[in-house]
């Protein structure tokens, strides 16, 4: 076998960020993988029906809370790289539900991390040189950047507000003390928010292009004027790869997009496109409804902002630009465009991932 090729094991392979790095793997590199994922409510098979039935792709359906499957799946499919993408991954959904987000990111981590211990205790010569145990985690453990001008840094302290982001810093923190105290091969990649096609209809842009084409209302957080940097999917997918093949072991390194926007800008910005590729004179259910709108931005309304909601993000990514090499590929304008295309020529997907778990409302209000 050549020594160049890779055999990856992705946790969360069915979720939003790591389906779209499979199918980068299976239709622009040589390398194979192993996609494990329990498949709850944001875990859809659906996005990889496209490289399904290609004979480098295994799929298991395993919890990484499971120590056995895990066990068995190490041991059976002999990975030499380990990409950690299984999360709770919604802020909303934190709000209302920690638990899980505590069981699934902290307990699951380290299960996944005494799994992949042992697993790699176990390798001979460079199978076990050369492993690594990749972490993927997010840009919100660092806090909030308000009134500042300045960016995340991989040096950044972290600062965690919500449930989501407390128990992602709780992932990182395992991660680097496993590297220090047992000596495992790990890195961390930490992201801004991502977008782009097959992502689950409860985050901001799905949401919002989805309530617009059926006349629902787009509910904007506050005064909207929360900044976001956003980094197109396939973009991120790309850089995951590569910091897996090349970025060096006990290294940390941002992954931004270089579009830092506020919220009302993006929510215009989409309604401004679906004004272009379908007026509302031809969407024929707001036609249906009667509504007595002109354009898309007539649906928008301000709703209370959510608990704790950190007013900045934006992340400093010259580290993976200098030592890796690595720069997106899309602007905002054009990967926002890409998405909604998406969107408009596959609602058969949007209708099949809405099982009934989620509606279009709003999550993460909390109860007096």
């Amino acid at each position: 076998m050549n020594e160049n090729l890779k055999k990856l094991l992705i946790t969360g392979g069915a979720g939003f960020i790591g389906s779209a790095v499979i199918r980068h793997i299976v239709n622009n590199t040589p390398h194979s993988v192993i996609n494990v994922d329990k498949l709850t409510y944001a875990g859809n098979l659906e996005s990889l029906t496209s490289i399904e039935n290609n004979t480098r792709y295994k799929f298991e359906k395993a919890d990484i809370c499971d120590a056995t499957a895990i066990q068995r799946i190490l041991n059976q499919h002999q990975p030499d790289i380990i990409m950690h993408l299984a999360a709770e991954s919604h802020v909303d959904r934190s709000i209302d539900g920690p638990g899980e987000f505590i069981q699934t990111n902290i307990v699951g981590t380290y299960i996944l991390l005494e799994e992949a211990r042992d697993y790699w205790s176990k390798l001979k010569g460079d199978k076990k040189d050369n492993f690594k145990f990749h972490h993927v985690s997010t840009d919100e453990v660092y806090g909030d950047l308000e009134g500042t001008n300045n960016l995340f840094t991989e040096q950044t302290p972290y600062a965690p507000s919500s449930p989501y982001s407390a128990a992602k810093a709780s992932s990182d923190h395992l991660v680097r003390a496993w590297k220090r105290t047992y000596k495992l091969p790990t890195l961390i990649t930490n992201c801004s928010n991502n977008y782009g096609p097959y992502q689950f209809p409860e985050k901001l842009i799905p949401l919002i292009i989805l309530n617009a084409l059926k006349g629902k209302e787009l509910p904007i957080y506050g005064n909207g004027k929360q900044i976001r940097d956003w980094l197109y999917v396939d973009d991120h997918a790309r850089a995951l790869l590569h910091v897996a093949l090349t970025g060096k072991i006990t290294e940390t390194y941002n992954i931004g997009g270089h579009n830092e926007l506020q919220n009302i800008e993006v929510v215009k910005t989409v309604c401004n496109i679906l004004d272009e590729l379908q007026p509302i004179v031809q969407n024929q259910t707001i036609q249906n409804l009667k509504l007595n709108i002109k354009n898309y931005k007539d649906l928008i309304i301000f709703v209370k902002d959510r608990a704790g909601h950190d007013v900045r993000y934006a992340i400093d990514a010259t580290k993976i630009a200098v030592e890796l090499n690595w720069t997106p590929d899309e602007t905002f304008a054009t990967g926002i465009k890409k998405t909604i295309e998406w969107y408009l020529n596959n609602k058969i997907w949007c209708e099949r991932v809405k099982d009934g778990s989620y509606q279009g409302k709003r999550l993460g209000v909390i109860k007096s």
